[in-house]
């Protein structure tokens, strides 16, 4: 299901998502769904080099394959 938003965006912006969503016979709506799908994987990077860090600096227990096993009584 979809719910609407209401966002502001710079007018020039709005412009060019407007040339692109003409070039394309698209709308607003599914470019920006896009975009928004596109920048998660780049979201999903900085989350993880931001967990890296913190288990290099010992910010975060890391576990092994075992102690999970024995914690979850798989083994």
């Amino acid at each position: 299901m979809k719910k609407a938003i209401n966002v502001r965006i710079d007018e020039m912006m709005l412009t060019e998502l407007d040339s692109y969503a003409t070039e394309l016979e698209r709308t607003r709506t599914y470019l920006i769904e896009k975009a928004i799908s596109a920048y998660f994987d780049t979201l999903d990077e900085i989350i993880s080099d931001r967990r890296i860090d913190q288990v290099k600096r010992g910010k975060e227990k890391v576990y092994t394959l075992d102690e999970v096993a024995k914690q979850l009584n798989l083994v």
